[in-house]
Protein backbone atom coordinates (compact mmCIF):
# COMPACT_ATOMS: atom_id res chain seq x y z
CA UNK A 1 0.00 0.00 0.00
CA UNK A 2 1.59 3.18 -0.86
CA UNK A 3 -0.16 6.97 -0.76
CA UNK A 4 -0.76 9.61 -3.54
CA UNK A 5 -2.12 12.63 -2.90
CA UNK A 6 -2.95 12.25 0.65
CA UNK A 7 -4.87 8.63 0.19
CA UNK A 8 -3.61 4.83 0.31
CA UNK A 9 -3.24 3.59 -3.05
CA UNK A 10 -2.02 0.52 -4.52
CA UNK A 11 0.58 0.26 -7.22
CA UNK A 12 -0.73 -1.66 -10.21
CA UNK A 13 1.56 -3.42 -12.86
CA UNK A 14 3.33 -0.84 -14.95
CA UNK A 15 3.45 1.57 -12.08
CA UNK A 16 0.13 2.26 -12.24
CA UNK A 17 -1.13 3.51 -8.82
CA UNK A 18 -4.83 3.21 -7.78
CA UNK A 19 -6.77 4.92 -4.96
CA UNK A 20 -7.75 2.72 -2.70
CA UNK A 21 -11.46 4.41 -2.16
CA UNK A 22 -13.37 5.34 -5.70
CA UNK A 23 -16.87 6.62 -6.71
CA UNK A 24 -19.09 4.05 -7.71
CA UNK A 25 -21.85 5.37 -10.57
CA UNK A 26 -24.12 2.49 -10.79
CA UNK A 27 -27.65 4.31 -11.20
CA UNK A 28 -26.28 7.55 -11.23
CA UNK A 29 -27.65 9.04 -14.21
CA UNK A 30 -28.41 12.49 -16.01
CA UNK A 31 -28.25 16.06 -13.70
CA UNK A 32 -28.58 14.23 -10.74
CA UNK A 33 -25.19 11.65 -11.63
CA UNK A 34 -23.53 14.54 -13.04
CA UNK A 35 -23.71 16.33 -9.83
CA UNK A 36 -22.75 13.41 -7.76
CA UNK A 37 -20.03 13.25 -9.68
CA UNK A 38 -18.80 16.84 -9.00
CA UNK A 39 -19.58 16.40 -5.44
CA UNK A 40 -17.03 13.65 -5.08
CA UNK A 41 -14.46 15.13 -6.84
CA UNK A 42 -15.02 17.86 -4.88
CA UNK A 43 -15.08 15.96 -1.69
CA UNK A 44 -11.89 14.82 -2.57
CA UNK A 45 -12.33 11.27 -4.63
CA UNK A 46 -9.67 10.51 -7.67
CA UNK A 47 -11.14 7.31 -8.40
CA UNK A 48 -14.19 7.21 -10.56
CA UNK A 49 -15.96 3.62 -11.60
CA UNK A 50 -18.43 3.71 -14.52
CA UNK A 51 -19.54 1.49 -16.84
CA UNK A 52 -21.23 1.33 -20.89
CA UNK A 53 -23.77 -0.57 -19.15
CA UNK A 54 -24.22 2.36 -16.79
CA UNK A 55 -25.34 4.57 -19.83
CA UNK A 56 -23.74 7.43 -17.65
CA UNK A 57 -19.94 7.81 -19.18
CA UNK A 58 -20.78 11.74 -20.79
CA UNK A 59 -22.16 12.77 -17.01
CA UNK A 60 -18.85 11.11 -15.69
CA UNK A 61 -16.43 12.93 -18.41
CA UNK A 62 -18.27 16.08 -18.48
CA UNK A 63 -18.14 16.36 -14.40
CA UNK A 64 -14.57 15.72 -14.77
CA UNK A 65 -14.16 18.62 -17.28
CA UNK A 66 -16.20 21.01 -15.05
CA UNK A 67 -14.55 19.93 -11.53
CA UNK A 68 -10.80 21.56 -12.50
CA UNK A 69 -9.07 18.88 -10.99
CA UNK A 70 -6.26 17.96 -13.74
CA UNK A 71 -7.12 14.94 -15.79
CA UNK A 72 -3.98 13.12 -14.99
CA UNK A 73 -4.91 13.31 -11.35
CA UNK A 74 -7.88 11.33 -11.63
CA UNK A 75 -8.51 7.86 -12.11
CA UNK A 76 -11.23 6.71 -14.38
CA UNK A 77 -12.46 2.45 -14.50
CA UNK A 78 -14.75 1.74 -17.29
CA UNK A 79 -15.93 -1.13 -18.51
CA UNK A 80 -16.97 -3.73 -21.59
CA UNK A 81 -20.37 -5.36 -21.49
CA UNK A 82 -19.78 -9.64 -22.40
CA UNK A 83 -22.31 -8.73 -25.11
CA UNK A 84 -19.84 -6.73 -26.69
CA UNK A 85 -17.21 -9.27 -27.06
CA UNK A 86 -15.61 -9.18 -30.62
CA UNK A 87 -16.89 -5.36 -30.97
CA UNK A 88 -13.67 -4.33 -28.10
CA UNK A 89 -12.18 -1.75 -30.20
CA UNK A 90 -15.55 -0.10 -31.64
CA UNK A 91 -16.61 -0.14 -27.90
CA UNK A 92 -13.35 1.45 -25.99
CA UNK A 93 -13.90 4.39 -28.77
CA UNK A 94 -17.20 5.16 -27.64
CA UNK A 95 -16.52 5.23 -24.52
CA UNK A 96 -13.35 6.96 -24.69
CA UNK A 97 -15.79 9.72 -26.45
CA UNK A 98 -18.20 9.88 -24.35
CA UNK A 99 -15.55 10.23 -21.00
CA UNK A 100 -14.10 12.95 -23.25
CA UNK A 101 -10.55 11.42 -22.90
CA UNK A 102 -8.04 10.11 -24.82
CA UNK A 103 -7.24 6.99 -22.50
CA UNK A 104 -8.79 5.18 -19.43
CA UNK A 105 -7.05 4.30 -16.01
CA UNK A 106 -8.33 0.97 -15.63
CA UNK A 107 -10.59 -1.15 -18.47
CA UNK A 108 -12.50 -4.11 -17.23
CA UNK A 109 -13.91 -6.99 -18.87
CA UNK A 110 -17.18 -6.34 -17.14
CA UNK A 111 -18.68 -10.05 -16.55
CA UNK A 112 -16.95 -13.38 -18.31
CA UNK A 113 -18.32 -13.32 -22.45
CA UNK A 114 -20.54 -16.68 -22.74
CA UNK A 115 -17.96 -18.86 -23.51
CA UNK A 116 -14.87 -19.57 -21.25
CA UNK A 117 -13.30 -16.48 -19.83
CA UNK A 118 -12.94 -14.08 -22.93
CA UNK A 119 -9.67 -14.53 -24.19
CA UNK A 120 -9.82 -13.22 -27.54
CA UNK A 121 -11.53 -10.76 -25.59
CA UNK A 122 -8.30 -10.31 -23.20
CA UNK A 123 -6.06 -9.91 -26.05
CA UNK A 124 -8.22 -7.44 -27.31
CA UNK A 125 -7.43 -5.19 -24.17
CA UNK A 126 -4.08 -6.01 -23.85
CA UNK A 127 -3.74 -4.57 -27.43
CA UNK A 128 -5.58 -1.51 -26.29
CA UNK A 129 -2.88 -1.16 -23.91
CA UNK A 130 0.21 -1.84 -25.83
CA UNK A 131 -1.56 1.27 -28.10
CA UNK A 132 -1.71 3.42 -24.91
CA UNK A 133 -5.67 3.81 -24.75
CA UNK A 134 -5.55 2.45 -21.06
CA UNK A 135 -3.14 2.17 -18.64
CA UNK A 136 -4.25 -0.76 -16.91
CA UNK A 137 -6.35 -3.38 -17.55
CA UNK A 138 -8.49 -5.95 -16.14
CA UNK A 139 -11.36 -7.86 -15.25
CA UNK A 140 -14.85 -8.12 -12.85
CA UNK A 141 -16.95 -10.63 -11.80
CA UNK A 142 -14.22 -13.13 -13.01
CA UNK A 143 -13.86 -16.53 -10.89
CA UNK A 144 -9.82 -17.95 -9.45
CA UNK A 145 -10.14 -20.77 -12.46
CA UNK A 146 -11.51 -18.03 -14.99
CA UNK A 147 -8.01 -15.95 -14.32
CA UNK A 148 -6.31 -18.65 -14.86
CA UNK A 149 -7.52 -19.47 -17.70
CA UNK A 150 -5.91 -15.92 -19.12
CA UNK A 151 -2.90 -15.67 -17.36
CA UNK A 152 -2.42 -19.95 -18.92
CA UNK A 153 -3.10 -18.39 -22.38
CA UNK A 154 -2.17 -15.39 -22.87
CA UNK A 155 1.38 -14.88 -19.66
CA UNK A 156 -0.33 -11.80 -18.71
CA UNK A 157 -2.05 -11.27 -15.88
CA UNK A 158 -5.51 -9.18 -15.20
CA UNK A 159 -3.95 -5.91 -12.30
CA UNK A 160 -7.67 -6.02 -11.23
CA UNK A 161 -11.12 -7.96 -10.64
CA UNK A 162 -13.73 -6.36 -9.41
CA UNK A 163 -16.18 -8.60 -7.54
CA UNK A 164 -18.96 -8.32 -4.89
CA UNK A 165 -17.47 -8.00 -1.91
CA UNK A 166 -18.12 -6.65 2.07
CA UNK A 167 -17.42 -8.36 5.26
CA UNK A 168 -20.41 -10.74 5.27
CA UNK A 169 -18.61 -12.08 2.05
CA UNK A 170 -15.25 -12.30 3.31
CA UNK A 171 -12.85 -15.34 2.07
CA UNK A 172 -9.50 -15.71 3.19
CA UNK A 173 -9.03 -18.46 0.54
CA UNK A 174 -9.74 -16.24 -2.11
CA UNK A 175 -7.93 -12.97 -0.89
CA UNK A 176 -4.88 -15.24 -0.91
CA UNK A 177 -5.51 -16.76 -4.27
CA UNK A 178 -5.94 -12.91 -5.93
CA UNK A 179 -2.65 -12.45 -3.97
CA UNK A 180 -1.08 -15.29 -4.95
CA UNK A 181 -2.12 -14.47 -8.30
CA UNK A 182 -0.67 -10.40 -8.10
CA UNK A 183 -4.52 -9.85 -8.80
CA UNK A 184 -5.99 -6.48 -6.86
CA UNK A 185 -9.37 -7.67 -5.31
CA UNK A 186 -11.61 -4.23 -5.78
CA UNK A 187 -14.86 -4.41 -4.33
CA UNK A 188 -18.14 -3.75 -5.16
CA UNK A 189 -21.71 -3.37 -3.30
CA UNK A 190 -19.94 -2.90 0.01
CA UNK A 191 -22.95 -2.17 2.44
CA UNK A 192 -25.54 -4.38 0.53
CA UNK A 193 -25.22 -7.42 1.87
CA UNK A 194 -23.49 -5.60 5.26
CA UNK A 195 -25.77 -5.26 8.18
CA UNK A 196 -24.96 -2.32 9.71
CA UNK A 197 -26.79 -2.55 12.76
CA UNK A 198 -24.58 -6.17 13.57
CA UNK A 199 -23.31 -5.07 17.15
CA UNK A 200 -19.57 -5.96 16.21
CA UNK A 201 -19.85 -3.05 13.98
CA UNK A 202 -21.62 -0.91 16.17
CA UNK A 203 -19.36 -1.67 19.01
CA UNK A 204 -16.33 -0.75 16.45
CA UNK A 205 -18.20 2.48 15.65
CA UNK A 206 -18.62 3.77 18.57
CA UNK A 207 -15.03 3.16 19.84
CA UNK A 208 -13.75 5.33 16.93
CA UNK A 209 -16.16 8.01 17.10
CA UNK A 210 -17.27 7.03 13.70
CA UNK A 211 -20.54 5.40 11.93
CA UNK A 212 -20.49 1.79 11.07
CA UNK A 213 -20.70 2.51 7.40
CA UNK A 214 -17.24 4.35 7.84
CA UNK A 215 -15.93 1.11 9.64
CA UNK A 216 -17.05 -0.91 6.76
CA UNK A 217 -15.10 1.01 4.32
CA UNK A 218 -12.33 1.46 6.31
CA UNK A 219 -12.07 -2.54 6.68
CA UNK A 220 -11.46 -2.61 3.02
CA UNK A 221 -8.88 -0.17 2.96
CA UNK A 222 -6.63 -1.58 5.86
CA UNK A 223 -6.85 -5.17 4.37
CA UNK A 224 -5.81 -3.31 0.88
CA UNK A 225 -8.66 -3.94 -0.95
CA UNK A 226 -10.10 -1.06 -3.26
CA UNK A 227 -13.77 -0.25 -2.91
CA UNK A 228 -15.90 1.86 -4.21
CA UNK A 229 -18.94 2.74 -2.63
CA UNK A 230 -21.98 4.91 -4.64
CA UNK A 231 -24.48 7.57 -2.98
CA UNK A 232 -25.94 10.37 -4.63
CA UNK A 233 -26.40 12.19 -1.21
CA UNK A 234 -23.52 14.86 -0.95
CA UNK A 235 -23.68 14.31 2.90
CA UNK A 236 -23.34 10.58 2.74
CA UNK A 237 -20.36 11.36 -0.73
CA UNK A 238 -18.32 13.05 2.06
CA UNK A 239 -18.88 10.48 4.77
CA UNK A 240 -17.90 7.63 2.81
CA UNK A 241 -14.72 9.39 2.00
CA UNK A 242 -14.25 10.16 5.52
CA UNK A 243 -12.25 7.46 6.58
CA UNK A 244 -8.43 8.27 7.16
CA UNK A 245 -8.19 9.82 10.32
CA UNK A 246 -8.98 6.37 12.00
CA UNK A 247 -7.62 2.72 11.33
CA UNK A 248 -8.68 -0.81 12.76
CA UNK A 249 -6.28 -2.93 14.52
CA UNK A 250 -5.82 -6.88 13.83
CA UNK A 251 -8.26 -7.91 16.65
CA UNK A 252 -10.85 -5.33 15.02
CA UNK A 253 -10.18 -6.62 11.30
CA UNK A 254 -10.59 -9.96 12.78
CA UNK A 255 -13.68 -9.73 14.60
CA UNK A 256 -15.23 -7.73 11.29
CA UNK A 257 -13.50 -10.84 9.00
CA UNK A 258 -15.47 -12.99 11.11
CA UNK A 259 -18.97 -11.97 10.06
CA UNK A 260 -18.51 -14.20 6.72
CA UNK A 261 -21.27 -16.38 7.33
Amino acid sequence: MTTTAGQPSVELAGKVSMPLVGFGTWQLTGRSGYEAVRTALEAGYRLLDTATMYGNEAEVGRAVRDSGVPREDIFITTKLPPDRAGRERETLDASLAALGTDYVDLWLIHWPPSRGAGVATWRAFLAARADGRLRAAGVSNYSTAQLDELIRETGETPAVNQIRWSPALYDGRLVAEHRDRDVVLEGYSAFKNTNLSDPVLTRIAEAHGVTPAQVVLRWHVDHGFVVIPKSGTPERIRSNLDIFGFSLDEGELAEIDGLAG
